[in-house]
Parts: structure tokens; sequence; C-alpha cells
């Protein structure tokens, strides 16, 4: 949607106004015809069924886009971390072998070590900052995808891929910025256990001393488990700033502010349906995976029982290269659902509480080409 007709931030030329939509009641017990519905949800305030049914309806209209941008980037990413495997593993082979060749019972020496240990760091480092990458430009693509679904406008790989990449720094921006925010409240929580567990450890091993010690334990326990809660209030607080940036073309900060507005008096619909829109995805993922892996298992025990009693690792590769692959291919499957369903329920979050407060349901209808219903004119009294 690159005019971003009805999705501007609120007080600006499309931004809806106050009062929200109107009343389901009219004249004389009259019933208003249904909402509009463009597109993969009617223009209206919208229930459970109509948020979870918007999302898969999204990924079943635009299959191309809804599963073959995230099938793109994260097979780029998988590829990715294969190509760093397979360089720190040329790069170190020759150490890895001495240390699998010392003989039983002599420490290797840190020289030995050295070269694993800054391998392994590298690869940890492009796979985070490929990751992080990766789920940004799936969760902003997911939300680009999701403004021309909710009019009914045709949507493209290409075109969905040229909407989402500008928002990518705002987004990661923004998710390191609300994640940092929300984790204050836990690490304040384990730097204050981190104490008591030292103070605990000093004081003297008499009876007395040892309760005590218990009890401190215990109390900075119940303190860890309540610092949950902010943190926890404040990832939904801060949950529909993705939308904001995607949709408002706002950066983290305005974001941030806006999820806030939004949120105030609907956090418990918000985080009620983000939690089960999370875990619909990854109970999915997880049986598709396993069945894949369970799959993938069976040539690899077929294979494994003709090996010697000391294989070579050109051997374990040949005979696990089946399950490697497999393996592959449903962790690629699993990131795709989970970065595909929980943006798009996100996304209509946020356009559910527009419509509720910012009365944003006529400017969809208008910007879709529909009129929203009206009720009849009031009866003129002779």
């Amino acid at each position: 949607m690159s005019d971003n007709v009805g999705w501007g931030p609120y007080g600006d030329a499309y931004g809806g106004v106050p009062g929200g939509p109107p009343g389901a009641q009219g004249w004389g017990g009259w019933a208003p015809p249904p909402p509009p519905k463009p597109g993969v949800i009617p223009l209206q305030p919208l229930t459970l069924g109509d948020t979870l049914g918007g999302a898969f309806a999204t990924i079943g209209r635009y299959k191309k886009p809804a599963i073959g941008l995230p099938a793109a980037v994260f097979g780029g990413f998988t590829l990715l971390i294969v190509c760093a495997l397979l360089i720190a593993f040329s790069a170190v082979s020759d150490t890895f072998y001495e240390l699998i060749d010392l003989p039983h019972g002599v420490d290797p020496e840190w020289d030995q070590i050295q070269p694993l240990v800054v391998a392994f760091v590298c690869i940890w480092l492009v796979a985070v900052i490929g990751y992080v990458l990766a789920m940004a430009i799936v969760q902003a693509g997911m939300l680009a995808l999701l403004q021309d679904a909710v009019l009914g406008r045709p949507a493209t790989f290409g075109s969905v891929w040229r909407q989402a990449m500008p928002r990518v720094p705002a987004l990661i921006g923004t998710g390191l910025l609300s994640g940092l925010i929300a984790v204050v409240p836990i690490v304040l929580a384990m730097t204050g256990f981190a104490a008591a567990l030292i103070g605990a450890s000093m004081i003297g091993s008499d009876e007395g001393s040892d309760a005590g010690a218990g009890a401190l334990v215990a109390i900075v326990l119940l303190g860890a488990l309540v610092t949950v809660v902010p943190a926890v209030w404040l990832w939904v607080k801060f949950s529909l700033a993705p939308a904001a940036v995607v949709f408002e073309k706002q950066g983290p900060v305005r974001a941030m502010r806006r999820s806030s507005e939004l949120v105030r008096g609907r956090w418990w619909p918000v985080f009620g349906i983000s939690v089960l829109a999370y875990l619909i995805a990854a109970v999915v993922a997880g049986l598709i995976q396993q069945v894949l892996t369970m799959l993938g298992m069976i040539p690899a025990m077929a294979g494994a029982a003709g090996l010697g009693p000391e294989p070579e690792l050109s051997e374990l590769l040949s005979v696990f290269a089946v399950y490697i692959v497999v393996a592959l291919v449903a962790q690629l499957i699993g990131y795709i659902i989970q970065t595909t369903f929980p943006p798009l329920v996100n996304g209509l979050l946020y356009v559910d509480q527009r419509i509720r407060k910012e009365n944003l349901a006529p400017v969809l209808a208008e910007a879709a080409g529909m009129s929203a219903p009206q009720p009849p004119a009031p009866p003129v009294s002779p």
C-alpha cells in the first residue's frame, strides 16, 4: 500500500477521528447492515475469531509473498550459517584433529583451544546478527503485506519487499529498545539474587544461620518472580510498536509511544491474543519439526548400523547427511511459521485498536473504494 492511505498517525490527514465506530442500533430498532469487508477482516471492532481468521486468511490468499518471503530470508540465513561453519571448520580443522588425537588423560593447552574459541565466537556473532536482520525483514514484510490484505489489494513478493526494506532499521531499533526496557526488571532481580547468594554464602554454617540464609534466598526468589510481572506488562505495552513502525512510518521512540496509547485500557485482550498466537505458531511448528526429524532419523539409523567401531568423520557425515538436510528443512519451516503468524496477529491487533479508539473503519472503507454503512436519517415530524 504505497500511498499509505488510512494508516497515517492519529491527527494527520488520514488519521481517523475520535469517537469510535457507529453504534449497533439505529432508529426504531433498525439493525445496521453488516460492516464492509474488502479484505481479510470486517471493518469493525475485531473479535478473537476475526483476528485469528484474518491472519490465516492473509496467509491463504497471499501464499507467494506470505510464504516465499520468509522462506527466502531464512533460507539465506541458513545458508549463511552453513557457510560460516564450513569456513570456520576449514580454518581450525588441523587444531580440531589434534585435540581429537590427544592421548587419554592429557589436557589440551590454551594455545590449542584458542582457535576453536575464536571460531565459535565468530560463528555466534554471524548467527546473532543474521537472525536479528532476518527477523526484522520478515516482520516488516508480514506487516506490509497485511496493509494490502486488510483493503483487499493485490500484493506480490516484489511489492512487499519494496515496502518492507525501508522499515527494517527502525524495526531493529524498536525491538532492541523495547527489549532493553522490558528486560530491566529481570536484570535487577538477577543482580539482587546474585548478591543474596553471595551474602548467604558468607553467613556462618550454624543452624540459625542456615535458616536465615534459606529465608533470604526464598525472599529473593519471590522477588525474581514478582519482577516478571512488570517485564510482561512492558512487553505488551510496546507490542504494537512494530505495526506503528510499518503502518505509520514512525521511528522507534514514537512507535513505542503509539503502542502505549493504543494498548492503554485494552492490555488484557492484547496480552491474551498475542500469547495465543505465539502458542499456536509454536505448537504447529513443533509438530511439523518433530515429524520431519523422526522421518529423517530412519535412513540415518539404517546407515549407522553399518559403521565400524571407530568411524571416520567423513563416514559419519555421509550417514547423517540426509538427517542433517531434513533437520535444516524442518528448522526452516519452523522459522517460517513462527515469524509469519504472530506478526500478522500483532498487526490486526493494531488495526483493531485504531478502529475502536480512532474510528479508522470508515477511513479504511473509503480507501478500499467502499462506503461504511450509515444509519438512516431520523423521521421528520410534520
